[in-house]
Order: C-alpha cells, then sequence, then structure tokens
C-alpha cells in the first residue's frame, strides 16, 4: 500500500504540478511541490515515507 506522502506526490504530478527534491537524508526526504507554470514553490512533503523515498529514488526532480 502507498503512503499518503506518496500519494500526496502523485496527485500533485498527476495535476501538472512539479516537483525537486530539497533536502535526502539516509532515512528521511524533503520535496518541493512546484506550479507547472513558473515552477514556483507551493508546498514541501517533508517524509520518512520508505515508499515515497524508493518512488524518487536517484531523480532530483520530476523531470529527471
Amino acid at each position: 500500500m502507498s503512503s499518503e506522502d506518496l500519494v500526496r506526490l502523485e496527485r500533485w504530478q498527476d495535476a501538472g504540478g512539479t516537483w525537486r527534491v530539497v533536502a535526502r537524508a539516509p532515512r528521511a526526504i524533503t520535496v518541493a511541490l512546484c506550479r507547472c507554470d513558473a515552477g514556483e514553490e507551493v508546498d514541501r512533503i517533508r517524509s520518512d515515507s520508505a515508499e515515497l523515498i524508493a518512488y524518487v529514488g536517484e531523480r532530483d526532480s520530476s523531470e529527471d
């Protein structure tokens, strides 16, 4: 089952938003949620969800 944070990120991306990794730690990640037009950050997800960390993997943004 997907974590709430992963569902939130996927929903953001499905709606056309982009994201970028702001910080990584071995067991945590911070992802900035950005607008699709100018890339302005509008929110962040700070999570220790293994599912979210695995989904993002080594990517730095949704553009990778």
